[in-house]
């Protein structure tokens, strides 16, 4: 057998063996840094393609191809959207700062699907505390997983 049927078969193994990383269906709202963070990430990946390609590491290339393609389609999609300096109610991009009954305070950014980190006190806007604050002002109660949280200030 030809040696080129060999490599094509091994290619598409390779790939096989990545999926598809899914892509969300709401909407791609975006922050500049989000979108700064998508566009980053792009660069990286198609320098470590590159590398992987003069390796011939098969696995890693179609990896990499595979996460290039999620975030193509992601900075395709993306809608890059700011809130309005001094707006008193809360949008996307705006950092919130809530208190629950017993005096416990969190503040979280409100940001895309992409750019959400916990840890780092950010939330994906289709999250359901983002949810449950959109349109909210300082002063109004929200529900989320059963525990009251009121909006004390907007950023």
């Amino acid at each position: 057998m030809s040696r080129a049927f060999t490599k094509e078969d091994d290619d598409t193994e390779a790939i096989a063996m990545v999926g598809e990383r899914p892509v969300s269906p709401h909407r791609n709202l975006v922050t500049p840094e989000g979108l700064r963070q998508i566009e980053a990430e792009m660069a990286r990946l198609r320098d470590e393609l590159t590398h992987a390609e003069k390796a011939a590491e098969r696995v890693a290339v179609a990896t990499i191809l595979r996460d290039l393609r999620y975030w193509t389609a992601r900075r395709e999609s993306a809608e890059l959207s700011e809130p309005e300096p001094g707006g008193d109610v809360v949008r996307f991009g705006m950092s919130v700062t809530i208190e629950d009954e017993a005096g416990k305070r969190k503040t979280w950014k409100i940001v895309g699907e992409d750019e959400a980190d916990a840890a780092k006190g950010s939330v994906s806007h289709v999250s359901p505390m983002a949810q449950a604050l959109f349109g909210r002002r300082v002063g109004d109660v929200v529900t989320v997983a059963g525990r009251e949280w009121e909006v004390v200030a907007l950023g």
